[in-house]
């Protein structure tokens, strides 16, 4: 929920939202920290006093669905979204052993921001994803399930990370930057992860979620608060970078530019037209026909010519419409003088008419008429003319003066002009014509999946895309899948679509057809990645058909250990630790080479009572009676006397029983005796049969027993007494300057190229001399003597991003580590700076588009 306008930003819990918390009855007797402000979650909460802002969450709840409303979580997620600094504050207190979840964002199995503490193993956990798409657990050693209550404040900024514990700064760290681009869909809940898992027991009051720097302040108010946050640092770097980038990007086309430039100072161009044959230049005009034409941009523009109004009446004597063969438009001729009265008819000049006399003879005058070679049944008089011709004359080879578009066609008598199919004719005699647009004036036969397209003197249908022709108007869907022009994975089924396809995953995989991953029924667990349907490739230490059983490297005698040390079995791998007596020197042989005998007697770690002497042995040490006195042999064990035969619980482990035997104190874990109805059930949860107490599988599909362990999304987990605890699961040390995380692997593997590797944990074998000559081992942190505000690390030969190594670029810029850049002169090249060294790869997809 958010807090009202004009205040921080941040998460509140109210009454009146609708978020759900079930058993939510307080004891009133009791006193809470409280914060006015606050209200309470739950609107069914009536018992809770008003003005209290707390949550009970009992241990016999079994079902709670304490979760924001998606209007509600999208409202705050909009201001956490892409934000790399803010503050997690709660009131709590946890019921002893509890291991439950304070606060959980998440998009199913992606847990964005995530903060949870463990009873079992005492501890505080952050999961978090960071910008390379992975998860992160940082783990914090602390008891805070312990009944009591506390004031928790978690703050993040860019790479920094503190944890205050009652406003004791506990930890500080510098961490992989998180990533909070929230996807649509994200869950906001309180006190547990989701309706089966991580359920919180106790009592959690002021919960909030700050998006501001130093959000610990508000919790407690007298902390240090004078120092410029690590996302301000960041801010900086990245502002940098982007300004470098820009820099590159303007240089390298300002490079262009003037290349260009230069080479258009050498010359001058000018766009001309070309039409029939002839050359125009720019914005020239002439007259094609019956269009006024122009050289526009090396392009001819044509319009239709317009002819002016003929003022003259038909059929007058004053005037006569007179087409030329040079002209589209209709000539006035005003005749005067130039006419000629015969028989009271008048005539214009040039005009040919025959006129027969009252005797029927033609008077028109003219040379003699050709001889003709066809019967008189044959011969056709003339309207012009007194001579008569054949049947089938051709008169279009006399002359005519149809121009472009336009044919001449044979009459019996005469010669006419006619336009050609797909034109209309721009004046009377059809002498001149032009371009019918059939598509523009819906006069086509296009049918179903085509585009009309207009040609001279016709139209032409066009398939649209994804069609292919079936005949000249009408086209059908292509194909895709025959002509095998798809995007469907090789693991995919390819149906043919109207304008399209489908692709559908094969059976035994999954994915949208586009990608199609391999599908495992029982899944591939420990890191396990499907390969083939129902087919897993195992990681390092692991076999089976799902991968669910851990190779035991000890007891299968893959494994030979120094005599001084033992072999000790972990899920995915082994490692070599001392035995009892020993300890190492520092060295850390995977083997155990390393280690060296302790002396107990000289260092103080033996249990020898005072009345008798202590020797040290090799890997152990004896107690020793002085000759001629009379020794107990108690034994001395967190600086009581034991007596000799004595047998006790540990005070801290209550599992654990401790025996005197002649001045040696020897610890052992509890037997389990399931069949003894006193077990302690605590020290042996494989011993309780409640079904209340077992656990169910993160994936819903399976339940174990109290006591039994599994391994899920590279965490170590475990059923106890019905509520489920995981934590990293351990990775064996790489030695090496670089290397990377497989995919579907938890542990990382050296490798020598620079451009693949990944960050790998910290190596604590390694140590930093700070600038007091203090020893640091690798991960941990201090404020540099002398100084506020500078945090300083101690870090293994790692691949993290250090922005104090550069790169030079192929334009010779500097760019910082974690940079990125298009490298120039290419589209498709995108290189990046890891550590000073330049990795530069293709984007395939990229080719694709261009």
């Amino acid at each position: 929920m958010l807090r009202p306008p004009g205040s921080r930003s941040g998460v509140f819990l109210e009454r009146e939202r609708k978020l759900e918390a079930v058993n939510p009855n307080v004891d009133k007797n009791q006193s809470y920290p409280r914060k006015p402000e606050m209200e309470n979650l739950d609107e069914r909460a009536k018992s809770l006093p008003r003005g209290r802002n707390r949550f009970l969450m009992e241990k016999k709840d079994t079902s709670r669905n304490v979760k924001a409303s998606p209007e509600t979580a999208e409202i705050f997620f909009q201001k956490l979204r892409n934000k790399c600094e803010f503050t997690i504050l709660v009131t709590l207190k946890q019921a002893h052993l509890n291991s439950g979840v304070i606060l959980s964002i998440h998009h199913l199995d992606h847990r964005y921001l995530e903060l949870e503490s463990s009873g079992h193993r005492n501890e505080i956990r952050l999961h978090y994803r960071s910008g390379s798409h992975r998860s992160h657990t940082e783990v914090f050693p602390y008891i805070l399930a312990d009944d009591k209550w506390h004031r928790l404040s978690l703050a993040i900024s860019a790479s920094h990370l503190i944890l205050h514990v009652d406003c004791n700064k506990i930890y500080e760290r510098v961490v992989e930057k998180p990533f909070m681009d929230l996807p649509l869909g994200t869950t906001f809940w309180l006190g547990q992860r989701n309706t089966a898992h991580g359920y919180f027991k106790g009592i959690m009051q002021d919960v909030q979620l700050l998006v501001m720097p130093q959000g610990f302040i508000s919790q407690c108010p007298d902390l240090n608060r004078t120092c410029p946050t690590c996302n301000d640092f960041h801010g900086l770097v990245q502002k940098i970078m982007e300004l470098q980038d820009i820099l590159a990007k303007t240089s390298a086309k300002l490079s262009q530019a003037e290349q260009r430039m230069n080479k258009l100072d050498q010359c001058y161009c000018e766009r001309t037209c070309t039409m029939k044959g002839t050359t125009y230049r720019e914005f020239e005009s002439w007259t094609d026909g019956c269009k006024n034409c122009t050289c526009m941009n090396g392009t001819v523009q044509c319009e239709a010519l317009i002819c002016p109004l003929a003022d003259c009446p038909l059929n007058s004597a004053l005037c006569q419409h007179v087409y030329t063969k040079s002209l589209c438009c209709v000539v006035l001729f005003f005749p005067s003088e130039a006419v000629c009265v015969f028989e009271g008819r008048t005539y214009f000049e040039g005009q040919r008419e025959t006129v027969y006399s009252s005797s029927g003879d033609c008077v028109l005058f003219e040379d003699s008429c050709p001889a003709l070679n066809c019967p008189e049944s044959q011969q056709i008089p003339l309207s012009h003319s007194c001579c008569k011709v054949c049947k089938g004359h051709d008169f279009c080879t006399e002359g005519h003066n149809c121009m472009e578009h336009s044919v001449c066609r044979n009459l019996e008598d005469r010669a006419v002009c006619s336009c050609r199919d797909g034109f209309r004719a721009l004046r009377e005699d059809n002498a001149y014509c032009e371009d019918i647009d059939e598509c523009a004036e819906g006069r086509h036969y296009c049918r179903e999946n085509t585009m009309c397209v207009n040609t001279p003197g016709s139209f032409m249908c066009v398939c649209k895309t994804g069609y292919i022709r079936i005949d000249d108007y009408s086209c059908t869907e292509h194909d895709e899948c025959v002509t095998n022009q798809h995007n469907c994975d090789e693991n995919a089924l390819c149906f043919n679509t109207v304008g399209g396809h489908n692709c559908v995953c094969k059976p035994g995989y999954t994915g949208n057809g586009t990608i199609c991953k391999a599908f495992c029924k029982d899944g591939c667990r420990n890191g396990g990645a499907c390969i083939a349907s129902n087919v897993c490739a195992c990681p390092q230490g692991f076999t089976g058909p799902s991968c669910e059983t851990d190779i035991d490297e000890c007891s299968d005698g893959f494994v030979q250990c120094d005599s001084r040390a033992n072999c000790i079995n972990l899920p995915g791998w082994y490692h070599c630790e001392c035995r009892d007596g020993y300890h190492d020197n520092g060295m850390f042989s995977p083997g155990g080479e390393s280690c060296e005998d302790i002396d107990e007697c000289g260092t103080g770690r033996h249990s020898c009572a005072n009345d008798t002497v202590c020797f040290n042995l090799d890997g152990g040490y004896d107690c020793r009676c002085p000759h001629g006195k009379n020794c107990t042999g108690d034994c001395i064990h967190d600086g009581k006397i034991k007596h000799n035969g004595q047998i006790w619980v540990l005070e801290n482990d209550r599992c654990s029983v401790c025996s005197c035997q002649n001045g040696y104190v020897m610890c052992r874990r509890m037997v389990c005796d399931c069949q003894n109805p006193t077990v302690d059930l605590f020290c042996c949860p494989e011993c309780d049969p409640r079904l209340s107490s077992q656990c169910l599988h993160q994936s819903g599909e399976l339940s174990y027993n109290s006591g039994d362990s599994w391994i899920q999304n590279c965490q170590q987990c475990r059923c106890l007494q019905g509520e489920v605890d995981c934590w990293p699961l351990p990775c064996p040390e790489v030695d090496c300057e670089f290397s990377v995380l497989p995919e579907n692997e938890c542990c990382p593997r050296c490798v020598t190229d620079p451009c693949q590797a990944d960050t790998v944990r910290n190596d604590i074998t390694k140590t930093c001399l700070d600038e007091t000559n203090v020893i640091r081992f690798t991960g941990s942190s201090w404020i540099k003597h002398g100084t506020e505000c500078t945090l300083c690390q101690c870090k293994a030969d790692t691949v993290r991003n250090d922005i104090t190594k550069t790169c030079l670029d192929e334009t010779n810029v500097i760019r910082f580590t974690g940079s990125s850049w298009i490298k120039h002169g290419t589209e498709c090249t995108l290189c990046q700076c890891k550590n000073g060294h330049v990795c530069c790869s293709v984007d395939p997809q990229c080719l694709q588009e261009l």
